[in-house]
């Protein structure tokens, strides 16, 4: 799956999850700053990564993640895995 596809699928996850227009969220976005998601959030877009990739998110895996770009990282390690 390509960074793109990743993009795609996390800007509907955005959009049915958190109600946020998959305008607003581009690689660069950040979480907390741009989309303003809580630790909450955070855990339950980790749920939702495992869900897409079908793999387990190790929590230090996710802990450095303050981007969307950070996620389509993991995400590529998931995949990979």
């Amino acid at each position: 799956m390509t960074d793109d596809e990743i993009l795609g699928k996390l800007k509907s996850i955005f959009a049915e999850t958190f109600e946020i227009s998959p305008e607003t969220v581009k690689m660069e976005t950040h979480l907390f700053e741009d989309l303003d998601l809580d630790s909450i959030d955070a855990v339950d877009l980790a749920i939702k990564l495992q869900t897409m990739t079908g793999k387990r998110i190790k929590p230090e895996d996710f802990k450095s993640v303050r981007t969307v770009g950070d996620v389509v990282g993991v995400a590529q390690i998931l995949l990979v895995a």
